[in-house]
């Protein structure tokens, strides 16, 4: 019999994040001078500094380039940021064997076919709410949240409460 997803969560130390349409709602805001600008949730952002200092790898694998986000995913704590990246399995794979990880200790979150060829290598494949049919077909967890809105603070928020290290964020351990 197959695992659910909360079991499988149980060995989770790998959070894998896409981007655009993950970590955004996928909207980009052209200024004038051709600047693309990009809206991140905080509570995304809180949920990834907590998984960082619970001891669980985040890693940022995006096909985007835009400075502004890594900037703010280094403020994170994220050390581990894959940006422009064109093909999304080699950057995986060479992420695996730096780090000795296996992949079926890994959450990837994916929202379109960029995503889908990676997310059938890893032990959770999950995505927000509004990813393409294609990625929600492969997912073995489909946020309720929408990209950009959460849904990256609900799977860390799950596999932090399965493991028994959520708790330390609001019982005044992390103040």
């Amino acid at each position: 019999m197959a695992k659910s997803y909360k079991e499988i969560m149980n060995d989770i130390t790998t959070f894998i994040f896409d981007v655009d349409g993950v970590l955004t709602d996928g909207s980009v805001h052209i200024t004038p001078s051709g600047e693309m600008l990009r809206t991140m949730n905080i509570k995304d952002g809180f949920a990834m500094k907590a998984a960082i200092e619970s001891g669980y790898n985040v890693c940022i694998i995006s096909g985007g380039s835009n400075e502004g986000v890594r900037t703010r995913l280094r403020n994170l704590g994220i050390t581990d940021i894959y940006m422009a990246t064109s093909n999304k399995v080699e950057t995986f794979k060479e992420y695996c064997e730096l780090y000795a990880i296996s992949p079926e200790h890994i959450l990837y979150m994916g929202d379109d076919i960029p995503d889908f060829h990676v997310m059938q290598l890893v032990g959770l494949s999950s995505c927000p709410q509004d990813s393409s049919h294609e990625i929600k077909a492969i997912s073995t967890y489909i946020s309720h949240r929408n990209g950009g809105k959460g849904a990256a603070r609900d799977v860390i928020e799950q596999v932090m409460k399965v493991q028994g290290k959520w708790h330390l964020y609001y019982d005044g351990k992390h103040d």
